[in-house]
């Protein structure tokens, strides 16, 4: 084998994926340290690569059971943002084609924002279809924030085409014409509630960041919302703006000063 530089080879690598290629057995033999640190890197990356699809494949599971029944578009269905004390309630249902693969999809809190905003443009582009729905504070203060989830969920399935034949739903019941299953902690366990996941977890945020731009002293494009210590210092100082919910406490005890637009 003519002798490739460090570089050439690495980029050699890119396109070997079995252990038994020609090039791999000829790699063992080279001694430049340089060689044998490339060829264990390409090593851990195949590793890493079986890993994930392994875990595409356990997570793919409830969508092939569904299929082997004879259903064709199956939607999965996940919510964000029950828990803060601001902004709505954010819903997306997502219907995936059956060859679909994105290594490393999962829960979208478990991936970082940069990683969510990746999946979230390749999920949008190959899905069949998606859609989302927000049930905003003043809503989720009149009929509370369990009811204020359904509905942002069955808003984001009513609004998907074509519509679904089957749903795939994260831990909630829902009352629809189409039939369901609910996953507890669907979000790591199905690809279809996964994508949901992102979907929403992406929507809601870009969102608060907007709301950030209005009411930058609460610090939203932080922590979105949610009671961190900052933004519970910043509802005391300043009071609450339109989007906090009022039936959360401790935004009620401060329900009667509202934020003047800065």
């Amino acid at each position: 084998m003519k002798r490739l530089s460090i570089a050439q080879i690495e980029e050699k690598l890119i396109d070997i994926f079995e252990e038994s290629d020609s090039f791999i057995v000829e790699l063992e033999k080279d001694e430049r340290k340089g060689v044998q640190a490339s060829l264990a890197k390409w090593r851990k990356q195949r590793g890493l690569e079986k890993l994930l699809r392994a875990k595409f494949a356990k997570m793919n599971e409830y969508e092939r059971k569904v299929r082997s029944q004879g259903f064709c578009y199956i939607a999965g269905v996940d919510e964000v943002g029950r828990g803060p004390l601001a902004g709505p309630v954010v819903a997306a249902a997502v219907i995936l084609p059956e060859d679909f693969f994105l290594a490393g999809i999962d829960d979208s809190k478990k991936l970082t924002e940069k990683k969510r905003s990746e999946f979230a443009a390749i999920i949008k582009k190959e899905a069949i279809a998606y859609s989302v729905g927000m049930i905003h504070a003043a809503e989720i203060d009149e009929i509370n924030i369990y009811e204020a989830t359904k509905k942002a969920m069955n808003a984001a399935i009513v609004s998907l085409d074509p519509k679904p034949d089957f749903l795939l739903i994260d831990a909630m019941k829902l009352e629809t014409p189409y039939p369901t299953e609910s996953i507890i902690k669907g979000d790591a366990k199905s690809i279809s509630i996964a994508a949901a996941s992102i979907v929403a977890k992406v929507a809601r945020d870009a969102l608060m960041k907007e709301l950030s731009l209005t009411y930058p002293v609460y610090g939203f494009q932080h922590h979105m919302g949610y009671g961190t210590k900052e933004h519970i210092q910043a509802i005391q100082q300043y009071g609450i703006t339109p989007y906090h919910r009022k039936s959360f406490a401790p935004v009620k005890d401060y329900s009667s000063i509202i934020m003047e637009k800065k």
